[in-house]
């Protein structure tokens, strides 16, 4: 668990193994990941907009929070995906494959689902 965490931290270990792929992989991967950060901000936004903005209720709380931790998943999530797809490239490996996609329309589904039922009733 240590060794992968610091991957995030060092990229000159990341760099350290195999060798270089072509640059315009990384740039496309360093794209991915700065995506993937940008929906984990939009994520953290949308928590902190609907703590600040909807009316008092227990489901304001859970809404609220449920969108501050999916962020900050996604964002923990997007420097891992991006350590270890940098990693396999410069091995010449096959990308390390990722369910989190599509976990992740399957939740913000469920969320809106919920957040149109709540609008509804």
């Amino acid at each position: 668990m240590w060794s992968t965490v610091r991957l995030w931290f060092d990229p000159d270990e990341v760099r350290s193994v195999g060798s270089a792929p072509d640059y315009r992989f990384s740039l496309a991967n360093e794209r991915t990941f700065l995506a993937w950060l940008r929906t984990a901000l939009a994520l953290i936004g949308g928590g902190l907009a609907v703590a600040q903005f909807l009316p008092e209720h227990r489901l304001r709380i859970v809404i609220a929070v449920a969108l501050l931790a999916l962020g900050a998943l996604v964002a923990l999530r997007a420097v891992d995906h991006w350590a270890r797809s940098e990693k396999a490239m410069r091995k010449g490996e096959a990308l390390p494959p990722s369910h989190f996609p599509a976990i992740l329309a399957l939740v913000i589904t469920a969320g809106a689902v919920t957040l149109l039922v709540a609008t509804l009733l």
